[in-house]
């Protein structure tokens, strides 16, 4: 008896970004606010990392409504219609809940249904997993529009204590709106992991340890040295790759879009790529703060805001983080 020949899905060559939307916690939170717990000054936060002011939710907002309200525009900017979404994926680390996933809540709130529907813990590299799925999806043929979100209330995990990052964290939500192209417009995407070094960003504690008196409510902490000799340093090969990849030379791009995790980091960042003054570079986190999964699109948001002349260009975006998880790709502006 013949063994009967299965049919494998096999979708578009080419996929590209249709549309951003982005939320932005309700409340602005000057340095001034921060300091006293952490025995500081505006002027010491400011030349360590750049911010001026971040954003952060009210008490009743969680990052679900956020993934939700950037969604919603991303995909009304899109033209694609909600039921025409076939997955959505939601980059957080700080979903309230460990289940369900903010995903099937958002792909619900949009009018999505029954959409597939995922959650994507990366911390920082969580956006450009993300879009690197959905391009995956769609041109393998398990979808046609895909909505990414990136999205934190980072607020709800730090210590105000902790000088080590609290008052980096900003609350916030960037999303995209993925599907079918007549040409490349995300390139490949470059990712990995180096868990060998999951001690140097992450939670202090667990779960089941603040369940059993064991430790206080686990918050975000980080070695800061290591984390930035690690991000421009280990980083920097993998824009390089990411560029490569993508056959293009540094020169080509209109804007560069790195995790915004510290304006130090980003500026090193630029030098160590040697770009041109001519590319644009997101530094969202003067008036945002680090927002994890949500800073990429969140600064590629405002850049398209403030640059229109970007849209049609190329901008590499990379995000690095807790894990130490990392991801890179070259996308096509809308």
């Amino acid at each position: 008896m013949s063994t009967p020949t299965l049919r494998q899905l096999q979708g578009p060559a080419h996929t590209r970004i249709y549309a951003y939307g982005a939320a932005r916690g309700e409340n602005f939170v000057p340095n001034d606010d921060l300091v006293g717990p952490i025995d500081s000054s505006d002027e010491w936060i400011r030349q360590r990392t750049g911010i001026v002011t971040r954003v952060r939710a009210n008490k009743e907002t969680d990052a679900i409504d956020l993934a939700s309200e950037a969604a919603r525009e991303a995909v009304e900017k899109s033209g694609v219609n909600p039921s025409d979404i076939d997955a959505v994926i939601v980059a957080t680390i700080s979903n309230p809940k460990q289940t369900p996933s903010a995903s099937a809540i958002v792909a619900d709130r949009i009018g999505a249904n029954p959409a597939a529907a995922y959650d994507v813990n990366a911390a920082c590299a969580g956006f450009a997993y993300g879009v690197g799925q959905a391009d995956a999806l769609i041109r393998g043929g398990l979808a046609k529009h895909v909505v990414v979100v990136g999205a934190e209330k980072l607020s709800d995990i730090v210590d105000p204590t902790d000088r080590s990052i609290s008052f980096l964290l900003g609350d916030g939500a960037g999303a995209v709106v993925v599907g079918p192209s007549d040409t490349p417009g995300i390139g490949p995407t470059i990712w990995g992991s180096d868990g060998s070094k999951a001690d140097a960003v992450g939670m202090n504690a667990t779960l089941t340890e603040f369940r059993d008196g064991a430790a206080p409510w686990p918050t975000l902490r980080q070695e800061g040295p290591t984390v930035f000799r690690w991000a421009v340093w280990e980083m920097v090969k993998v824009a390089r790759q990411a560029i490569e990849a993508a056959g293009i030379e540094p020169g080509d791009l209109a804007a560069f879009v790195p995790h915004q995790a510290n304006m130090r980091i980003i500026d090193e960042f630029a030098k160590q790529l040697g770009l041109p003054e001519t590319v644009v570079i997101g530094r969202d986190i003067e008036t945002t703060g680090n927002t994890s999964a949500a800073s990429i699109p969140l600064a590629t948001h405002r850049l398209l805001e403030e640059h229109p002349e970007l849209s049609g260009g190329l901008a590499l975006q990379i995000g690095f983080g807790a894990g130490l998880v990392f991801g890179a790709q070259v996308v096509v502006l809308p």
